[in-house]
């Protein structure tokens, strides 16, 4: 049966980054209609669906898997929905009030080798002609970045978080806060300065996202080790496209707690490269 979830209002908690995607002088100036909000942030909002379908074994094993398809603006209502497919996989998606879908994709018990991004995956194609990415390479290691999130940005997400549940509050249930997604993703991303070398001033934003947890979840002072690579370089007529895996491990003793899988747009109208 599908299950659909409450409109809400997300708010934009990066329109302060001046410069960027999320800010609407910058956004607008590039045709949109306004700030964006990061995909991170849209994804925070199918949690309590995921483990009310597959229930608490999602923080352990389970997958979110996301192409946005448009963008989200500041307090624009939103609402998410979860088709059931198996006992261990389902179709997700979030509309606005139009009835448009933003975000599209799949999430699951385990790894999924037919998620929504392995899917796009498959589809990808290389493209020569990329400027701002030209000194990418495909499969060329990060080093180890140690990273750690705090009690305190977990607790900054909680006033501003479309969907909150007690895990983020509280250490009860897993000995520590367990992390939303938005600091969630991030901790992944300090592999980028790495595997991603982008020549002049650039404007980017997120294409797609997939997390997964591997022996999850992902909390709250703990000392983790994170390393990536780029897996795939493409273009189309607006963007340069880079798709990357970074996977954290437990600090202590190694263990592969979480990966992610994403894929960033690069905007050719922002770049003097492509002006």
């Amino acid at each position: 049966m599908t299950v659909i979830g409450p409109w809400r209002r997300p708010k934009n908690s990066s329109a302060d980054e001046a410069g960027g995607i999320h800010d609407n002088q910058t956004a607008q100036a590039l045709g949109f209609e306004g700030g964006t909000i990061p995909g991170s942030v849209s994804m925070e909002q199918f949690t309590p669906l995921l483990t009310n379908y597959f229930g608490d074994q999602w923080w352990a094993t389970g997958g979110l898997s996301v192409f946005l398809a448009r963008p989200v603006f500041d307090n624009e209502p939103v609402r998410c929905i979860l088709e059931p497919a198996t006992d261990t996989k389902a179709r997700v998606w979030m509309e606005n009030r139009d009835g448009d879908i933003v975000v599209n994709g799949t999430a699951s018990l385990g790894d999924d080798p037919f998620s929504e991004i392995k899917s796009r995956l498959q589809d990808n194609r290389k493209n020569p002609d990329l400027r701002m990415m030209a000194d990418v390479v495909i499969g060329k290691p990060s080093p180890v970045c140690r990273v750690r999130i705090t009690d305190e940005q977990v607790d900054e997400r909680l006033p501003l978080i479309t969907e909150p549940m007690e895990c983020y509050a509280s250490k009860n249930q897993f000995g520590q806060k367990v992390a939303p997604i938005e600091p969630y993703v991030h901790a992944f991303r300090g592999v980028e300065e790495h595997i991603i070398p982008i020549n002049e001033a650039y404007v980017g934003m997120f294409g797609a996202i997939e997390v997964q947890y591997l022996s999850g979840p992902v909390t709250a002072n703990t000392d983790y080790l994170c390393k990536g690579e780029v897996i795939a370089l493409s273009a189309s007529a607006k963007t340069e496209i880079v798709w990357y895996t970074a996977t954290l491990s437990d600090a202590k003793n190694g263990r592969e707690v979480a990966r992610m899988t994403k894929m960033d747009r690069l905007l050719k109208s922002a770049s003097p490269l492509w002006n």
